[in-house]
């Protein structure tokens, strides 16, 4: 069984990470210290390896191929020091986060992938607003679409009137610290 867990800063989780992917070098993105729980060989992919002589890396970690892909495309995160990332477990399920962006010139080529799950940041401050990645969201073409990132108050850590008002189809919304069995 697959399980994705939407972490949020400061909450100590019961669920061990095997995997940690860091999609930008900014404070609120790359603490990984904070995951305590972590299984034996825990991985821990960042932004700088994942991009390696600005190519875009692939990661066969056995039960799950990890492939970074552009993200960025705004003035606070640089397309050449950000990613998302695609993880397509052993029997076929794909996951998309897209890490802080706009919208991406790979974005309509995705749609290809079939992808699952897709995970859109839309804030409207840092990154992407709720109508932007409402239309990314169309161009990926995932089965499921779920908001993160989404807050504009100040403590807030997830909005949910704001999540609600993501207009994607096949929409999922997930609240911080909730967990998701990806079937």
């Amino acid at each position: 069984m697959k399980r994705i867990l939407v972490p949020y800063a400061g909450d100590d989780y019961e669920l061990s990470a095997d995997l940690i992917l860091v999609t930008h070098p900014h404070y609120d993105h790359n603490m990984v210290d904070k995951v305590q729980n972590r299984n034996p060989g825990c991985e821990i992919i960042t932004q700088d390896e994942a991009i390696q002589n600005g190519e875009h890396q692939i990661f066969d970690l056995g039960y799950v191929t990890v492939e970074a892909v552009e993200a960025g495309y705004n003035s606070l995160h640089d397309v050449s020091d950000c990613v998302g990332y695609i993880l397509t477990f052993s029997d076929g399920k794909s996951v998309y986060v897209t890490g802080d962006t706009s919208t991406t010139e790979q974005m309509p080529l995705l749609a290809e992938k079939n992808i699952d799950y897709a995970f859109f940041c839309c804030d409207g401050i840092y990154n992407m607003g709720l109508d932007e990645a409402a239309e990314c969201a169309e161009l990926v073409g995932a089965k499921h679409n779920i908001p993160y990132h989404v807050t504009a108050k100040e403590g807030v850590v997830f909005d949910r009137e704001l999540a609600e008002q993501f207009e994607a189809p096949d929409r999922l919304i997930v609240e911080a610290g909730e967990e998701i069995v990806i079937e």
